[in-house]
């Protein structure tokens, strides 16, 4: 290939999640289809998740774990502000109705997600090359700047920063969902000067909220890598993208692919969630592999690359 116009980061979310999981997303990474991967170090499935990642030599990240399943900690396991009286963490939705009582000790949060890095590190062999938040929880206020902390202190270079051009324009999302991601993007606005603050890097454009399940298609796809083409190193929009001296635009496309889970096997302690046993993670891993994406991808001139090549 010439010159990349875009460096682009196709990061397999979940893995760990169940063995379906985990054989979806190998087979995804050496169909071309991503070329990076989040690990849910509380999943079911994630020994097994970290041997395939050595074998194959697919690039490994952590996805940081504050809402589904139990605590690694077992300081926090018994009783801690993170866990229900089942022993489980909140919910997506219950950690941020907490957060916003004033009900999480965010030194719990930080002993957490330590703990999580030092479990990566035995299941790998090495720190991430990356570290996210699974559904978004590490752009969350006051959790934002303790993840930063843990990232500054352990020397993990690159975050994920949920800011997607064009989101305001999809008409497929439904309502509840677009209110939900609005809020994403407004949280993870808010903790671009923290991450700034500790010297925290993240790819000029992010893409994934608009393209999930199955919002996953090559026009939905062409549509959210047309953002990205338009945009400069920066993440802003530039009129001179395609100019021969443009600087390569750096990008993450966030991606779900898999098989559907079987019933009771998998998940973070409380078994499958319903989109991990629907259709979608396979129909995402389709579309991943799909020859005319890869076209597109060669016309567009975009280069597949894991967060460690940026």
């Amino acid at each position: 290939m010439p010159q990349p116009r875009v460096k682009l980061v196709v990061t397999g979310d979940d893995f760990g999640y169940c063995p379906r999981r985990n054989q979806g997303i190998v087979d995804c990474f050496q169909a071309g289809g991503i070329s990076n991967v989040s690990l849910l170090v509380n999943a079911s499935a994630a020994k097994e998740a970290a041997d395939l990642a050595k074998r194959h030599n697919i690039p490994i990240g952590l996805h940081a774990n504050l809402s589904e399943g139990v605590p690694v900690c077992p300081s926090l396991q018994q009783a801690s502000t993170l866990i229900n009286q089942r022993g489980f963490f909140l919910g997506k939705m219950g950690f941020r109705q907490a957060l916003e009582r004033g009900q999480l000790s965010m030194n719990q949060v930080d002993l957490e997600l330590r703990a999580q890095v030092r479990l990566f590190r035995e299941l790998t062999g090495h720190l991430p090359h990356h570290m996210d938040g699974h559904q978004h929880v590490h752009v969350l206020p006051e959790v934002r700047e303790v993840f930063a902390q843990v990232l500054s202190d352990l020397r993990i270079p690159y975050t994920r920063v949920p800011v997607e051009p064009g989101l305001h324009s999809c008409p497929w999302l439904p309502a509840h969902i677009q209110r939900f991601y609005t809020q994403v993007e407004k949280d993870a606005l808010d903790s671009i000067s923290v991450f700034t603050r500790y010297g925290i890097r993240w790819p000029d454009v992010y893409l994934g909220l608009t393209t999930m399940g199955q919002n996953m298609s090559i026009p939905n796809l062409q549509r959210a890598l047309n953002h990205v083409l338009a945009a400069g190193p920066s993440g802003t929009t530039s009129s001179s993208a395609s100019s021969s001296n443009q600087p390569v635009v750096t990008a993450e496309l966030m991606v779900h692919p898999g098989y559907p889970s079987h019933t009771q096997e998998g998940g973070c302690g409380e078994g499958p969630d319903d989109f991990s046993q629907s259709a979608d993670r396979q129909h995402e891993l389709s579309v991943l592999r799909d020859p005319s994406l890869q076209a597109l991808y060669s016309q567009e001139r975009v280069q597949l690359c894991a967060f460690k090549d940026l």
